[in-house]
């Protein structure tokens, strides 16, 4: 580690307390932190608006969620946020935990969804929010992380056909923008499949964003693949194992192992990508905020205060995934 000499770590920081002593003064010595439209005014330029969040909280959160109902996903949150807690200790990670955590997932999709236990019917049209904002991330990661891994496979694979399709796959899905997928899966599809194969968007667009991903997390997953020695496949072979057991039970951990902190990274990209589907008309959290304050006249000016509240959400689960991850590096 260099350490920087006393008299210059002095310098650096006196000259940071002087570049953020403004956003400080800002931020929170003179924030109005009440849903004061008049002080709000008053204080514009001087200090932040927090009081915006307080008066538009239930939009930022819920997006369009019926109010009386919005318990539900306040719920189906608290769920899945336990969800990703419990799954942060490795000792957990049991065939029952994971039946569980399905259960629990599932439940929150059921009490966002309704329709059954009495639960009116609430359309996906009309999710948004924090709520949408984990399903999206969560289920593009579920379903893409498995298929990565079968692609990372077939890319080594010393079949052709097989090898030659997940390159295919990989390099098809790696050369388009996600946004184009997105419009795809929203508009294009729902045209060209029978009326009775049509899903709603919502699970369009998790496919769409799980198949975005999976290519990325492939070359991710084949790295590590490249860094095991080729002997240990070898070895296990030679043990009596077939060659799905050796690469199940002792390629692939250490692989995965090996690039943690890249998976990591991938799957921080996910969570932030999400914020792409507000262009086909879901509300997620950013897409939230322009529905919270762009109907409103009194409020709309106080865009910033609501963009660095959002920015701050996304911050906090980004940083808990890369101490997770962090965790997980150093876990024997």
């Amino acid at each position: 580690m260099i350490r920087l000499p006393r008299k210059l770590t002095i310098l650096w920081i006196l000259l940071a307390a002087a570049l953020l002593w403004p956003l400080f003064s800002w931020g929170l010595v003179h924030a109005i932190w009440s849903a004061d439209l008049e002080a709000c005014r008053a204080a514009r330029g001087i200090g932040a608006c927090w009081g915006v969040i307080v008066e538009k909280h239930r939009l930022l959160l819920f997006g369009r969620y019926p109010f009386e109902e919005q318990w539900r996903p306040l719920l189906a949150t608290l769920l899945i946020i336990a969800v990703l807690c419990a799954a942060c200790w490795r000792q957990r990670w049991q065939l029952r935990f994971a039946a569980l955590a399905g259960l629990a997932l599932l439940l929150a999709v059921a009490l966002m969804r309704g329709d059954i236990g009495g639960l009116s019917p609430v359309p996906t049209k009309l999710w948004g929010g924090l709520p949408l904002t984990l399903l999206v991330s969560l289920g593009g990661t579920l379903l893409a992380f498995p298929l990565a891994v079968l692609l990372a496979l077939g890319r080594r694979s010393s079949l052709p056909l097989l090898r030659s399709l997940c390159v295919a796959y990989i390099e098809l899905i790696r050369g388009v923008p996600l946004i184009s997928l997105l419009f795809m899966a929203a508009f294009l599809f729902p045209l060209l499949l029978p009326t009775a194969w049509r899903l709603d968007i919502l699970p369009r667009v998790i496919v769409s964003i799980a198949a975005f991903a999976a290519a990325y997390l492939a070359e991710v997953i084949r790295g590590g693949l490249q860094a095991i020695p080729a002997g240990q496949l070898l070895a296990a072979r030679a043990l009596g194992m077939r060659t799905w057991q050796a690469l199940l039970w002792i390629v692939l951990p250490q692989a995965l192992r090996k690039a943690l902190p890249a998976l990591v990274n991938s799957f921080v990209g996910i969570f932030k990508d999400s914020s792409l589907i507000s262009i086909v008309s879901l509300h997620e959290l950013t897409g939230a905020l322009s529905l919270a304050l762009g109907g409103d006249a009194d409020w709309r000016s106080f865009y910033l205060e609501g963009y660095l509240f959002i920015a701050f959400i996304y911050w906090a689960f980004c940083f808990a995934l890369s101490r997770v991850g962090k965790g997980l590096e150093t876990a024997r």
